[in-house]
């Protein structure tokens, strides 16, 4: 009967270790595609790390429901967006015709996730609290962010805190507290292993 339960037992360890080494692999397989993108838009990584958690749980085949493809939840306006924007954008008329294809590849969805991003923060650069206003921009659009930031001419900027309670979209203020409260939390981590 011991020997029975030495087997369960062990079995159950090894089984909860594989489940943990696979959810590590999981959620870091894009971390350097992550990291070169979000350099390049100059966009901390581990708020673009913390945008594909909360969006996709790092799942490149999602879809939303409102049109969002991929691991940042880009839409095909976005894509249309960047390819206008960008110079630079190496794409066939054909694969914008097709954004779906197009946003399901990893790489092509973060990259555009990462531009759009840094251009949602733009306004914001010099803000406190700057990653919160670039989250709003990137979940609710611009406009909306930039009306829940306006102050009186002369006032003070809105503290994070203050923004966040002016959001009146109570999914967009969910969004950006989850994605915010593990943004903190894997800075902190970091920054607690140095």
């Amino acid at each position: 009967m011991k020997r029975l339960v030495v087997i369960i037992l062990t079995l159950l360890v090894l089984g909860l270790l594989g489940l943990y080494i696979f959810d590590q692999y999981w959620i870091h397989r894009y971390d350097s595609l992550i990291a070169r993108e979000a350099g390049i838009h100059h966009i901390d990584p581990d708020l673009v790390w913390s945008i594909v958690y909360e969006e996709t749980y790092f799942s490149p085949w999602k879809k939303g429901r409102n049109g969002e493809i991929g691991l940042m939840q880009v839409t095909p306006a976005v894509v249309r967006e960047w390819a206008a924007d960008t110079a630079t954008a190496p794409l066939e008329p054909r694969s914008l015709a097709d954004p779906t294809t197009l946003l399901s590849d990893p790489e092509r969805n973060v990259q555009i996730g990462c531009w759009y991003l840094e251009k949602a923060g733009q306004d914001y650069r010099d803000t406190p609290g700057v990653e919160a206003r670039m989250l709003a921009a990137y979940n609710a659009g611009p406009s909306r962010a930039a009306d829940w930031n306006r102050v009186p001419k002369g006032a003070p900027p809105l503290t994070e805190q203050q923004f966040i309670a002016r959001i009146d979209i109570a999914s967009t203020r969910a969004y950006i507290s989850s994605i915010l409260e593990r943004y903190h939390r894997v800075k902190s981590v970091k920054s607690g292993s140095k």
